[in-house]
């Protein structure tokens, strides 16, 4: 039973971190709801040598300390990830830091990476080690870090081995200086570092993504798409939340600083990754980010260049009936179209 509608205005009325951490406590009680039929066949998908049932995940930032995972699988997510984790525990920003835009649909955070850090994450993923379902990992780096690349070095050493894949998140707008990361050199540097401290004793290595922001340029995103080629990285994801205010009514909230995400994010951050499939000409799988609300969304980012579409925002307002919904409409859009299967469909309209 969903008991969204019933408890989401008194959620409303609450303050949104607070509200989020009733959630979480609530998953871990068991108390979420479970999806009890199969995925349409034609939602899966094969990449980084992992079998996805369907295409939808938890982004990151949901559940920043890996607390409930399969909770959100259970729910009917194909996969989910966990994170950003820095390797010390840290504060992140004063509060109030997250902020809702109802007329919008749309929410702004400034959290600035708060987590428990490695070891806690750490133990949570040991704990449900041999359980099915895929968990990534979203690796950061502390606010006081002497060498960030460091940070991500042992996020990798960390959590090699339990964790699905890796996501290095640089593009975060709430950590001064962290956004530099994706300048062409650093990059470089970074993603060289971050893939040879990868285990190499194992029967595959760990897959590696890079989640970039949509506020870049043409040449900015140019670069990425040379360094993710040449360096060998698996996937990226596009994108994070922006630090732009376009197309906002004036109001409660609409002029908080920090990363907006949500409907508003939608058009600018497709436009990015059609032309992040372009340049890397459909070599590198996406996963698709920014304001899905609906399976005409998320059909809009198949067809743009992603094979994954991840979910947050939207789920804040529509609750978790939104994955089943947005698969039903999912499928039925590729069926229209003629595409048997999801990955038929991936950048058909770059293309």
């Amino acid at each position: 039973m969903d008991l969204f509608p019933f408890v989401r205005p008194f959620m409303s009325l609450i303050d949104p971190e607070t509200a989020h951490r009733l959630t979480i406590r609530a998953l871990r009680m068991g108390l979420g709801p479970r999806q009890t039929q199969p995925d349409p066949v034609s939602l899966a998908i094969d990449l980084f040598g992992l079998h996805f049932e369907n295409p939808l995940g938890i982004a990151a930032g949901f559940d920043k300390n890996g607390e409930v995972p399969d909770a959100m699988l259970a729910m009917g997510m194909g996969f989910a990830e966990v994170g950003t984790v820095t390797p010390r525990p840290q504060t992140g920003n004063p509060r109030p830091r997250v902020f809702r835009l109802p007329l919008h649909r749309a929410v702004i955070n400034r959290l600035g990476f708060n987590n428990e850090g490695h070891e806690a994450l750490k133990k949570r993923l040991v704990a449900r080690r041999g359980r099915r379902g895929i968990v990534g990992v979203n690796i950061g780096a502390n606010k006081d870090a002497a060498d960030r690349i460091a940070d991500y070095e042992a996020g990798i050493r960390a959590f090699d081995g339990l964790a699905s894949y890796f996501t290095v998140n640089i593009s975060s707008p709430n950590t001064p200086g962290l956004r530099a990361l994706q300048n062409k050199a650093e990059l470089e540097t970074l993603i060289s570092r971050v893939l040879a401290a990868r285990r190499t004793d194992m029967a595959r290595l760990t897959p590696v993504l890079l989640k970039i922001a949509p506020d870049l340029g043409a040449e900015e995103l140019a670069d990425i798409a040379d360094v993710a080629l040449r360096l060998g990285l698996d996937g990226l994801i596009v994108s994070n939340t922006t630090i732009a205010r376009e197309g906002l009514v004036s109001g409660v909230n609409a002029n908080e600083t920090g990363g907006l995400s949500g409907a508003p994010l939608f058009a600018m951050s497709t436009k990015v990754l059609a032309e992040m499939y372009r340049l890397t000409g459909g070599r590198i799988p996406l996963i698709g980010v920014g304001g899905i609300s609906s399976g005409d969304d998320a059909y809009a980012k198949i067809r743009a260049g992603a094979s994954l579409l991840q979910l947050y925002s939207a789920l804040t307002y529509d609750g978790p009936a939104l994955v089943g919904r947005i698969k039903a409409e999912l499928a039925a859009r590729l069926a229209a179209d003629g595409f048997a299967h999801l990955k038929d469909a991936v950048g058909a309209d770059v293309k």
